[in-house]
């Protein structure tokens, strides 16, 4: 009986032994690191369903050690806030582009209007001297370290009246991000200029502070522009990209393992955003047509001839003979 006794005592041991260790195995581990994230677009965006792949690659990969938390529309801050607050340690991540001259000259470059035409011309940028010294620049002079970046596509103007020439600007008053290149490209075209939070479009446009606005296809759509804009008119005045970044501080407190951790997941972010991106550019002109959109076809040539050298002339002469190897017809103003 006393043996019976045992051998129960010892099973009972052994199953309570197996249960604790199967329940610590559950026991979700605490991250290292939590790393916060602000994106000013929308949840069905291609840049905040990249940073959601982002989240759980990175989780993975680390076994836990880094967690991602990232909020769109810019429920934390708006994007120059983000920066401010990533700087100071607050939040960790975020998405930006030439917002950043503000801080340094260089970021001009990012998205000048009238400067780039195509994509190749973007990815030749980026991964010239010119996209080495941005990188360099966004690092030392805004604490900022670039991962890569995401496509955006061509800027166009919103309205709710046909724009085909820029003397149909007359009198629009037009929201712009708080970016001197496009207020300088703007004002020269003959709009009325109002730099506004990306957030505070569309209730801007809504209640009539502002009557346009201009942005990729994509922003259009996921923000709701059709809503309250009737006119896509396709100034293509922009095209556009974007960097996602971390506080180089907050980056270097990870140990090697997981900065290498960290920066491959960031390569396969970027592979990702870049296929959602192609795959959503094929359809999303039709889209905003279903949802009521009707496209212009502008006057390109005197949108570029009206702007003229207005941008050019603000440039330090530095960045003017930057410039001019990116636009050789201006080599001579």
């Amino acid at each position: 009986m006393k043996h019976r006794f045992l051998n129960f005592y010892c099973i009972l041991l052994t199953l309570a032994i197996a249960f604790i260790a199967i329940s610590s195995c559950n026991v979700k581990k605490e991250p290292e690191f939590v790393i916060r994230a602000s994106l000013l677009v929308g949840e069905e965006h291609t840049w905040f369903k990249a940073f959601q792949y982002f989240e759980k690659i990175i989780e993975e990969r680390s076994d836990g050690r880094i967690q991602i938390q990232s909020y769109h529309s810019e429920q934390l801050a708006k994007e120059i806030e983000a920066i401010r607050l990533i700087q100071s340690g607050v939040i960790d991540m975020t998405t930006t582009s030439s917002l950043l001259s503000n801080w340094t000259e260089i970021m001009t470059f990012c998205e000048m209007p009238f400067l780039l035409e195509n994509q190749n011309q973007v990815a030749n940028l980026i991964n010239g001297p010119l996209g080495k010294r941005i990188n360099k620049e966004m690092l030392d002079k805004t604490g900022l370290r670039p991962l890569g970046y995401f496509l955006a596509g061509a800027r166009h103007l919103t309205s709710n009246r046909p724009i085909k020439h820029p003397d149909d600007l007359n009198g629009l008053i037009l929201r712009v991000p708080n970016v001197p290149s496009f207020v300088t490209a703007w004002e020269a075209l003959g709009a009325k200029t109002t730099p506004m939070a990306y957030s505070e479009v569309f209730t801007s446009l809504q209640q009539g502070t502002i009557d346009a606005q201009e942005n990729p296809l994509a922003l259009i759509k996921v923000t709701g522009f059709y809503e309250v804009q009737k006119y896509v008119n396709l100034t293509g005045h922009v095209i556009s990209w974007t960097y996602p970044v971390i506080g180089e501080k907050q980056f270097q407190a990870f140990p090697d393992d997981l900065k290498k951790i960290f920066l491959e997941a960031a390569k396969d972010m970027q592979a990702y955003e870049r296929q959602l991106f192609l795959e959503n550019e094929r359809k999303i002109k039709e889209e905003l047509e279903a949802l009521g959109m009707t496209f212009i076809a502008v006057d390109n040539k005197a949108f570029i001839e009206k702007c003229g050298a207005a941008i050019f002339n603000t440039l330090s002469p530095e960045m003017q003979e930057i410039y001019k190897t990116i636009k050789p017809s201006h080599a001579n103003n």
